[in-house]
């Protein structure tokens, strides 16, 4: 039955409303990337402030006191997990209670978790990094909650015209993320520098207790502004009109929020649509038999590009060591400074462009076709830097590699990094939209957790094993052909289609 209130949908104009959503969607990825990359600088300063006596952490090459190789990786692991579970979560509870009833409550996790990884109230190591993994655990679970409802209501409020840019602009919201990150750090570190004034080799003010509590404290300002706005959103249309089956309702939501008359969508008020008889509960044979290839298609794909991004990730403090080692300052501040800066640099010239070349040509090209370019350049990159790593890149990163590693991100970005946050949200039925896209991302963050354990084994500053740096650079490059491979034999085309007639 075709429904006035959804046509309106499909072929809307784009309207304030559309921005607006963006960014009150766009906040949870926002907060995402903050949390995720002011880590790299934060581990600067805490393998300072609690590591300094360590003569088993200290890096005689650039004065540096580093945390143990493995406990940088169960932090970013243990924000994983958290995520994984959050999105499995409310992304099911999503379709049971409501986009909009659990969206404010994913927020108010993560602005509550953020604030209490600044309130670890313990002076020792050890107690420090337990209470600070485990409100980062928190934290992903607000995070992940917030992936399958703000992919769903974007794709639920758009139009089909131009659904993938909206999509594709909620999560470039990461991008503004990871640079605010960096620009706090450098602001928060500055600061602190300029109060206190340590000299080279002197010990660690205690006052830089305080500057990692403050960085990650502030995470939680842009979630909170935008909280009361969220709460604020009506119900999406398809959601009241598909699962709740009441359209009248539907059409006087759609009309508080978009520039449309009621008389053009509202619907007879003699029209009912009962529960379908033979509707199919979720990984029924039915669900498998029409869903389950998609599924596959979006879970793998995720869980490939995300082993893939989240190790690169990772791979960032080897190049720390190697391109920026002759720059790093013994002072605490100015090392965590250099760090910011670099991620800061590559957020501006590599990350940023990426996503915003998907939100200009996903609705053009279409969402298919950049997920396989991305795989297939990120895996040519990745065999560039791999195969001669030790015999050429070992000692000598230089500009030439620095472009080679930009162009990972870049493409990342530019393609499945972006592509499999959109394409869950398309192609199931309302019903099941939040729980599919919140199963394929969680599949995406066991990726993540095995990039962050694999690669963090191998790569740590300089001391790293450059055999095994070579084999992951070459096994990550073999991966992106998988992903190439699964996205051909499994991932359809939904540009320019309602969410209707992909789920068809």
């Amino acid at each position: 039955m075709a429904l006035k209130v959804l046509y309106a949908l499909d072929t809307a104009r784009t309207q304030w409303y559309h921005f607006k959503a963006i960014i009150i969607a766009g906040m949870g990825l926002f907060s995402d990337a903050y949390d995720l990359f002011c880590l790299p600088p934060i581990l600067r300063l805490l393998g300072r402030i609690y590591y300094q006596k360590s003569t088993d952490n200290f890096d005689n090459n650039d004065n540096n006191f580093v945390i143990h190789r493995h406990v940088d990786s169960a932090l970013l692991g243990v924000a994983f997990l958290g995520t994984a579970i959050g999105q499995l979560v409310f992304g099911r509870l999503g379709d049971r209670i409501g986009r909009r009833r659990m969206y404010g409550l994913s927020l108010m996790v993560m602005i509550l978790s953020a604030l209490g990884c600044g309130f670890s109230i313990c002076t020792s190591p050890s107690c420090v990094l337990v209470s600070l993994g485990f409100f980062r655990f928190l934290l992903g679970v607000g995070i992940g909650g917030d992936y399958p409802l703000s992919a769903t209501i974007m794709s639920e409020f758009a139009n089909k015209r131009t659904r993938g840019s909206f999509i594709a602009a909620v999560f470039s919201m990461q991008g503004f993320g990871i640079l605010a990150s960096s620009i706090v750090t450098m602001v928060v570190c500055g600061i602190f520098h300029g109060a206190s004034h340590p000299k080279p080799k002197e010990k660690t003010p205690s006052e830089a207790d305080l500057a990692w509590r403050l960085i990650l404290m502030l995470g939680a300002i842009p979630a909170a502004m935008t909280y009361y706005w969220r709460m604020m959103m009506p119900e999406t249309a398809r959601y009241t009109a598909l699962v709740e089956l009441n359209v009248q309702q539907a059409a006087k939501d759609m009309e508080k929020v978009l520039d449309v008359s009621l008389s053009q969508i509202a619907e007879d008020e003699s029209l009912t649509l009962p529960q379908d008889p033979s509707s199919y509960p979720l990984f029924s044979k039915q669900f498998l038999r029409l869903h389950g290839r998609d599924l596959f298609g979006c879970s793998a794909s995720w869980f490939l590009v995300d082993i893939v991004f989240y190790s690169s990730n990772l791979f960032q403090s080897h190049v720390y060591g190697k391109y920026l080692g002759k720059k790093y300052k013994s002072n605490v501040y100015e090392d965590a400074i250099h760090v910011a800066l670099f991620q800061a640099i590559l957020a501006i010239c590599s990350t940023i462009p990426g996503y915003w070349l998907t939100v200009y040509f996903i609705d053009r090209i279409g969402r298919r076709k950049i997920q396989m370019m991305g795989f297939l350049v990120m895996a040519l990159v990745y065999f560039a830097i791999g195969i001669p790593y030790r015999t050429y890149w070992q000692d000598n990163i230089n500009g030439g590699f620095m472009v080679l590693y930009g162009l990972t991100f870049l493409f990342a970005n530019f393609g499945p990094n972006t592509t499999t946050f959109i394409v869950p949200a398309e192609l199931f039925p309302a019903r099941f939209r939040s729980t599919c896209h919140g199963i394929s991302g969680a599949a995406g963050k066991v990726g993540a957790i095995i990039g962050a354990v694999g690669f963090g084994s191998a790569s740590h500053g300089q001391t790293e094993d450059h055999k095994a740096v070579q084999i992951l650079l070459v096994i990550l490059g073999g991966v992106c052909l998988l992903g190439l491979a699964v996205t051909y034999f499994f991932t359809p085309e939904t540009k320019g289609r309602s969410l209707e007639e992909n789920e068809e």
